[in-house]
């Protein structure tokens, strides 16, 4: 496994930019605007449905992300453009808020050693830094990719963690950072979210909707009579809000978060080209072929989809929610089938706009190599 460097990477911008994030965000205090959220990773997938989530309900937010923050609420939000591998650009970004959200990573497309020093060492930085200002709690997002390809269902939070990868070993390690900081005084709820889709997610989702906005059939590993539990971003931003506004002793553990309501993959993924409304249907593809396939071309650097994705899709997968029923409350408010067919509908309004684009990330779809050949034949 990659030996996780200390070394600090710095952006020259996130320093410059910082400055000016730390003057804005003290100077809004006290009753004016209420607790002040801070959010890593604010300008991604998760970040903006966040930002909508606690604007709406009137409190002020401030941002950290490498990307700028490109949204029409530019201007209700304050936002440093830096890198949390950057501590002292962290600092200045931070000071004054009263809760972290840190939901920054480098996703599994990213360099190895981007993902070990973002995810595990820019962690550390995040919890160090909130320690360091007296934040009251920091929301760590992992995920269930903590749990690696278990052999029984429904998962649970006392299951073994055994991450697939370098995105799975990361966030193993930093869940091992967050429990070092609980130690510590730190209030740190950790949050393990099933795979959440909703408006704004494009990334490997976006190969599903174009595919069935064009008129086009959809492959699935296998019988495609796997269940697959999804979970919507606005029951994730729930999950968050309760772990932020409840008592400290209540949160200060780790949740499983998922859809309560879910089909097999067959029986959502067809939700979708129902929706698209061509009449074409779900295609099953035997398991072991396809699967060795996706290996060769992913040695190759032709597909997009990496181990994870391709090892566990015609498989079960799907964790007990009833931890966070109990202590949080947490209610899941969407179905598979709901949160896949918002997710395409967002994407139908917003094709046009996202013609072209393609990258690694969440916010817009990921480059489909030689599976875009593929789509002749469905």
């Amino acid at each position: 496994m990659f030996s996780v460097s200390r070394r600090l990477w710095h952006t020259v911008e996130g320093k410059a930019r910082g400055v000016a994030g730390w003057g804005k965000l003290s100077a809004m205090s006290g009753e004016e605007a209420g607790r002040i959220f801070f959010i890593t990773g604010g300008a991604g997938f998760l970040g903006i449905n966040l930002v909508r989530f606690l604007l709406e309900r009137g409190q002020s937010v401030a941002t950290f992300d490498l990307a700028p923050f490109d949204y029409p609420e530019t201007d209700r939000v304050t936002h440093t453009q830096g890198d949390i591998r950057d501590a002292d650009a962290l600092r200045r970004a931070m000071a004054g808020a009263h809760l972290v959200v840190h939901a920054a990573a480098a996703l599994p497309l990213y360099r190895e050693e981007d993902i070990f020093t973002t995810d595990v060492d820019g962690t550390r930085n995040v919890l160090q830094v909130a320690l360091e200002l007296g934040v009251e709690r920091v929301v760590h997002i992992s995920s269930t990719a903590v749990y690696g390809i278990p052999d029984h269902h429904p998962i649970r939070e006392e299951d073994p963690l055994c991450g697939v990868g370098p995105y799975g070993q990361a966030k193993v390690m930093a869940e091992q950072v967050a429990a070092e900081y609980r130690a510590m005084g730190l209030c740190v709820p950790v949050l393990r979210p099933k795979t959440f889709i909703g408006p704004e997610r494009l990334g490997v989702f976006a190969l599903l909707y174009e595919w069935a906005a064009e008129g086009r059939s959809f492959p699935v590993l296998g019988s495609g009579n796997n269940r697959y539990q999804l979970l919507d971003v606005e029951d994730l931003c729930q999950a968050i809000w309760l772990c932020s506004t409840l008592d400290r002793e209540r949160v200060n553990d780790v949740f499983n978060v998922g859809a309560a309501e879910f089909g097999t993959v067959r029986e959502d993924y067809q939700a979708v080209l129902d929706r698209a409304g061509f009449g074409k249907r779900v295609r099953p593809l035997p398991a072991g072929p396809a699967v060795f396939t996706l290996r060769l071309l992913g040695a190759l650097r032709l597909s997009p989809l990496y181990a994870w994705v391709y090892e566990t899709a015609g498989k079960d997968s799907f964790v007990s929610i009833e931890k966070a029923e109990r202590v949080l409350g947490f209610r899941s408010v969407h179905s598979n089938h709901d949160a896949l067919v918002r997710n395409f509908d967002w994407y139908l309004a917003n094709r046009e706009r996202l013609r072209g684009q393609s990258g690694i990330s969440h916010r817009v779809p990921w480059k489909q190599g030689i599976l875009s050949l593929a789509k002749r034949f469905f």
